[in-house]
Parts: C-alpha cells; structure tokens; sequence
C-alpha cells in the first residue's frame, strides 16, 4: 500500500474538496485546470491510499461515503491549520510579499474589487491574491475557520451574525453605502424614487436564487409565495448579476440589484433604477478577523484599497 504522506499532499485534498463543491469531475476539473482523467487519478490514488471509496454513485450522481465525510472533515481542518501556520510566519515578512485569500459572498458584484486587485496587482506583484465565491454561510465558515482573510459581504442593519459577534471578532471596512434597487420596465416611475410595495404586486421577475440577501430582502416586503395572484412570480433565476439584468432587459421582468452595481453599469442599463419604501440600507463591506491587520500583508492590501475607494 503506497504511504499516504505521499498521496494526501495538500494539493491532492485541495483536488478532493474542490469536487466535493461540485459532485462533478468536468466541472471541478475545470475550476481547477487540469483534465478530467487527472483529476479522476488523483481520487482513485487517495483511495488506494487509504484503503476504501470516498465517492459512491446513485445514477449520474456523486455522493460521499462515510470515509469522505470524515477525510472533508480532516482536510478542512489540516489545510485550515496549514494556512494559518503559513500565515503566521508570513507576518514576520515583507508587507509586499505573500497571499492573500479573499471570499466574495456571490450575490455582491465584485467588479469594484476586481478594477482595485488590477492595480494592486501591478504594484505589488510579489503579492498573490485568490478570490473564491461562497453563500453567505459557507462565507462565514471560512472566516471564522481562518481559511480565507478578508470577506467582502452585504452587512444588514440587522444581521443574523449578531453584530456583537462582528464587533468582538472582526473588524469592518465598509466598502460602498448599498440600498435595495428595483430595475423596473415602467416608464412612468421616475429614477431613484423610493415606492410603496403595492406598485410592484403581480409583477414577474428574474432574481437571484432565494439564498441570496437581495432576494430575501425583497420578499421579506413583497410576500414569498411563488406563482399566487398578486404574489412573487418568479420564473427565472441566476446567481450571475450581468445574466439577470441582461435577462430582465430582454424580457418584461423586474429584476433588483445592488445600488452600487447599477452605478457601476448604469450606461449598459436601459430600465429604470427605483427603491421599495422601507427596505433599509445596508452597506457593502470587508470583514476580517481582529489581529489580521498585523499581518503587513493585508494591512498594506487594506491601506491600499482606502486609497483606492476615496480617489
């Protein structure tokens, strides 16, 4: 039997977990850029390793067996612990050398921050930073796993994170102020006019999944039933912002946004931006555990970015 510190490198539980996220070969292979049959190897070589399947299928579907369960468990831990080892020894290094993870909860519009990592990038070369998209609750559990450094994530007035939880553990920068904005086909509104939930009964939609925060934002006001007279009627959804919008433009739905993204798009946008009355603003955000400043790297990303958003 070959020894598994030759077969559970951190690369190859990188690998496994990748296509836990996807229950697909084709798909993980291709997030992770290598071929399908190598990434097939590479499971197969980790259960030889150890001695039994880590994978079932029922059908076309992938399931995890028991010993999966329990190698996720181990590998979330082993490369959380790696991480932060690697981490600690960085702090004592250079602010411009390192890496940097970031996790972006899916449903924020992320092309402020990809306009910013292009110039950081050019200034700072020897810096490596990775961006991952996760739900609001996998976001949370990387961050408080230590697996990712900074989060950027609507932060409500009111968040189920309890706030004394955000305060006693991580620190905020706010990135941009973000209200709920409903882009609407009616031409009698007038631009960035707030409206009572009543304009917008009965109206079809293309949204998010309901997972995400503006969708829940919105129906916490209009109602969650799906497909009832006067209720939400939403036969589209898309977790991608563009293909949403793009949607909404080519069709007669509604669809909703951030208030920052429709500023960043605005000249792409043909409907009209309007607010719902009494949805309360929230702001876009970077959320990072308390301590993670010392560490020059991201204080000098952090820095950085301040600059950035006030230019």
């Amino acid at each position: 039997m070959p020894k598994t510190d030759t077969i559970l490198s951190t690369k190859s539980l990188h690998y496994f977990l990748q296509l836990i996220d996807t229950m697909n070969y084709t798909q993980a292979a291709q997030i992770l850029g290598i071929t399908q049959p190598a990434l097939t190897q590479q499971i197969k070589k980790i259960e030889h390793a150890i001695g039994t399947p880590l994978f079932g299928q029922m059908g076309k579907k992938l399931y995890l067996t028991e010993a999966g369960k329990q190698l996720q468990t181990g590998a979330i831990q082993l490369l959380g612990t790696i991480n932060s080892v690697v981490s600690d020894i960085q702090e004592f290094t250079q602010a411009d050398k390192g890496n940097i993870a970031i996790g972006v909860l899916e449903s924020v519009d992320s092309d402020l921050l990809r306009r910013f990592l292009i110039e950081f990038n050019q200034k700072f070369p020897n810096i490596t930073i990775s961006v991952s998209y996760f739900n609001r609750k996998d976001l949370w559990y990387n961050l408080d796993n230590n697996l990712i450094d900074l989060g950027l994530l609507y932060v409500p007035e009111t968040a189920k994170k309890s706030q004394s939880n955000i305060q006693n553990q991580y620190e905020q920068m706010k990135v941009t102020q973000e209200r709920l904005t409903i882009l609407t086909h009616n031409s009698k509104f007038k631009a960035k006019k707030a409206y009572p939930v009543s304009k917008f009964l009965g109206k079809n939609w293309v949204l998010y999944p309901d997972s995400f925060y503006l969708t829940q934002l919105l129906k916490d006001k209009l109602g969650s039933k799906l497909n009832a007279k006067n209720g939400l009627n939403v036969p589209l959804t898309f977790t991608s912002t563009k293909q949403m919008v793009d949607t909404a433009q080519e069709t007669d739905y509604e669809t909703v946004v951030g208030e920052s993204y429709y500023q960043l798009h605005q000249d792409e946008i043909d409907l009209t931006p309007v607010f719902l009355k009494g949805v309360p603003k929230f702001t876009t955000s970077i959320i990072y555990r308390k301590g993670k400043k010392e560490v020059p790297r991201i204080e000098n990303f952090l820095a950085e970015f301040k600059k950035f958003l006030q230019a």
